[in-house]
């Protein structure tokens, strides 16, 4: 299962829709604005009346914690402070952890008062979802782990209230213990429903109101997307704090946000022996694991997807894009696995079309590399794919290795891994 952080405001936005929609059994405001430095603050305050009216708190929404303790919150303020706290701080580089990175983006929601702050998160395992809990909430979570209770959700199985209030709870004053149960039961309902990985509130408060949601940290299964192309067109993923887009990955960015096919690309290992130009954000996530399990994961070059029948133009410049990856590494020998599973819809001859294109117009530089090409495919007119592919490499005079799904998916790595230790 492939993790994509998304930001807090996004978070808080995904589940007050989710919460408005259905009879959730919890309730969450959808009072956030996110800022960044093209915010028009007269426009900001006219649209979101209620920024002048509540007192707010405002801090940065990148995808790094303990912004309480690099004093990067501002609590109990108002509209003005607001403005000037992000003022004062907006493209200033900052280090966090072994991080460093610019502020370019801030969180403004209303600050509640509270009497107790509980630690709360949920997250997928390989057999079941797991609920965290911890009386002790807050910047020290960490430092009291060992206060942290945990109850498994079997796959399959409902979460009942009772389980809720027996082992997680049993601590918690009794006249809280039914309606937080409740309210946990309700939030790990949405984390199922909406395919969160792992959802995290720190603190989770108990106020004058009852439990209220503040800090979030969100990751989405990323391979569940297309259940969710709607509810997800309005969530960013942005890079993880510190890290700046190499060109490549700007560029099939660019690519991915002007088409309904999801094109991915992250550089991992720019001197790496073994490349991925892969179909399917599953496959990607499939191939990079058996990579790393066989124990090659440092020279894994990149990760990344071509997937959601890309037409031939964009599967062109997509597979051209890696291929200039491959051929700048200074390994001395490289391998790129061309896989996938068994396509339902993505037209392999059609995709695998865009890819000859590329291989064509850098088949020197590919031999230069000392490159060869595995490849394992099906799906529609897999069999016109992969006899194209063959004589594409014949032709070109590139090593290359075709399969089809008579193969395992997986069993050109070892093939490639092989290759790149001769």
């Amino acid at each position: 299962m492939a993790q994509r952080s998304i930001r807090e405001f996004d978070c808080k936005q995904f589940l007050a829709q989710y919460a408005s929609q259905k009879p959730s059994g919890f309730a969450l405001s959808s009072k956030q604005v996110l800022v960044d430095a093209e915010t028009d603050w007269n426009a900001l305050k006219k649209s979101h009346p209620w920024l002048l009216k509540e007192k707010l708190v405002v801090k940065p929404d990148q995808l790094f914690g303990k912004r309480g303790k690099h004093h990067l919150v501002r609590l109990n303020a108002s509209f003005d402070d607001c403005r000037a706290f992000v003022s004062g701080r907006l493209g200033k580089e900052i280090e966090v952890g072994k991080a460093r990175g610019t502020l370019t983006h801030f969180l403004i929601e209303p600050f509640v008062p509270h009497d107790e702050e509980y630690y709360l998160a949920f997250r997928t395992l390989n057999d079941a979802d797991e609920i965290l809990f911890s009386l002790r909430g807050g910047v020290d979570v960490e430092a009291n782990w060992e206060n942290v209770i945990s109850l498994r959700v079997p796959i399959l199985r409902s979460l009942q209230e009772n389980a809720l209030s027996e082992k997680l709870l049993s601590s918690v004053p009794s006249e809280r213990r039914g309606p937080l149960a409740s309210f946990i039961a309700s939030l790990y309902r949405a984390f199922a429903d909406l395919d969160f990985a792992y959802l995290e509130f720190n603190p989770l408060a108990w106020s004058k109101n009852g439990p209220e949601l503040l800090d979030a940290v969100a990751r989405l299964d990323d391979t569940a997307a297309f259940q969710h192309v709607e509810d997800w067109k309005t969530i960013s993923f942005p890079t993880p704090f510190g890290r700046t887009m190499k060109k490549e990955e700007a560029f099939i960015a660019s690519l991915d946000a002007k088409t309904g096919a999801s094109l991915k690309l992250t550089v991992l290992n720019p001197e790496g022996s073994v490349w991925l130009l892969v179909a399917g954000g599953g496959a990607s996530v499939i191939y990079t694991d058996t990579v790393a399990d066989m124990g090659f994961g440092d020279q894994l070059g990149n990760y990344g997807e071509y997937s959601g029948d890309p037409n031939e133009e964009l599967t062109y410049l997509y597979a051209k894009t890696v291929l200039q990856l491959v051929t700048r590494s200074p390994a001395k020998k490289k391998s790129v696995i061309i896989g996938g599973g068994i396509a339902n819809f993505t037209d392999v001859a059609k995709t695998f079309k865009g890819i000859v294109r590329a291989l064509t117009e850098d088949a020197e530089a590919i031999r230069k590399a000392h490159v060869k090409l595995f490849v394992r495919r099906g799906g529609p007119n897999y069999p016109e794919g992969l006899k194209r592919m063959k004589e594409t490499g014949e032709t070109l005079k590139i090593p290359i290795e075709v399969y089809g799904p008579e193969m395992h998916m997986t069993s050109v790595v070892p093939k490639a891994i092989d290759w790149v230790r001769s």
